[in-house]
């Protein structure tokens, strides 16, 4: 069969015109974003003295692969990029698993607390952490945990899950709810039980809001600050967040400043191939869910 031929909409200047301050804008801030970045990135093949001289960009030394070494073993960005890691990945994971249940239930079932859970959900959404997490520390802190390599890390991961579902399960409820009943109903009639529905069936046909959902968590919780640098006393313990700023600390001492920016482009690495390679997902997943 032959493709049908796209429908484009008629050309409207007064419209563009319109629109053409939003556009410089947008330009304006792409532009620096991109010089900033750039700027970034060569300073961190440069050195230090080049830096301060204002050469960072003419590479006059040539390019100094090492201090990616240097960041990665004697920065110890190694451990805080692993550390980030076991953190967003493991916290993402519980994440889909507790929120796409709780979401699809929300959105397909009629029961007597479904629309109180639901504005609880978006309620708890308003709630600054500072109000939930001091009075943990006090707990957890009684508890003589947070020393603990192990039970530090368990504590950050449930902390990130449980700051993570309302906006995760509300997220994934509007996808649910505009997947068609009739999927359901046929799986119905061929004897498939509710939750094997759900995992073979629906599970599936969300992925576009949940790899959605899954990267912005993923990024959240790659970024996460405030409670990794309260709850994270070791720097067994400490992601890239706090790592980073300890190390900006730390430069009164040591003075190497390309380290610092090769560690600084090591930390944005992985947010930076996520929004390259599953940019089309997360557009799709913004804009809209599957109708049917």
């Amino acid at each position: 069969m032959a493709k049908e031929k796209e429908t484009r909409r008629p050309f409207n200047l007064k419209k563009e015109v319109k629109l053409l301050p939003g556009y410089i804008i947008l330009l304006l801030w792409v532009i620096f974003t991109i010089a900033l970045l750039g700027w970034v990135f060569g300073a961190s093949f440069s050195t230090t003295a080049e830096i301060f001289q204002g050469k960072a960009l003419k590479f006059e030394s040539g390019l100094h692969f090492e201090n990616y070494a240097k960041a990665w073993n004697g920065a110890g960005v190694a451990g805080f990029f692993g550390n980030s890691l076991i953190y967003s990945v493991i916290s993402c994971t519980i994440l889909i698993l507790v929120c796409a249940p709780a979401a699809y239930v929300l959105s397909r079932f009629d029961f007597i607390a479904n629309k109180f859970i639901q504005t609880s959900f978006v309620s708890a959404m308003g709630v600054p952490a500072i109000m939930v997490v001091l009075p943990l520390f006090s707990i957890i802190s009684g508890m003589g945990i947070l020393n603990n390599v192990a039970a530090g890390r368990t504590v950050l991961i449930i902390l990130y899950v449980g700051i993570n579902v309302p906006y995760t399960t509300i997220f994934l409820l509007t996808f649910f709810s505009n997947i068609s009943r009739t999927y359901e109903e046929a799986a119905a009639i061929d004897g498939c039980p509710p939750m094997r529905t759900f995992w073979k069936i629906m599970f599936p046909m969300a992925q576009s809001g949940i790899v959605t959902v899954t990267i912005f968590n993923f990024i959240n919780i790659w970024n996460e600050y405030f409670l990794s640098l309260i709850f994270a006393s070791s720097d067994k313990l400490k992601p890239v967040a706090p790592g980073l700023y300890g190390m900006i600390n730390s430069m009164k001492y040591t003075g190497d400043w390309a380290g610092m920016f090769a560690a600084v482009i090591i930390v944005f690495l992985p947010t930076f191939i996520l929004y390259i390679f599953l940019s089309e997902k997360i557009i799709g997943g913004v804009t809209g869910g599957i109708k049917g």
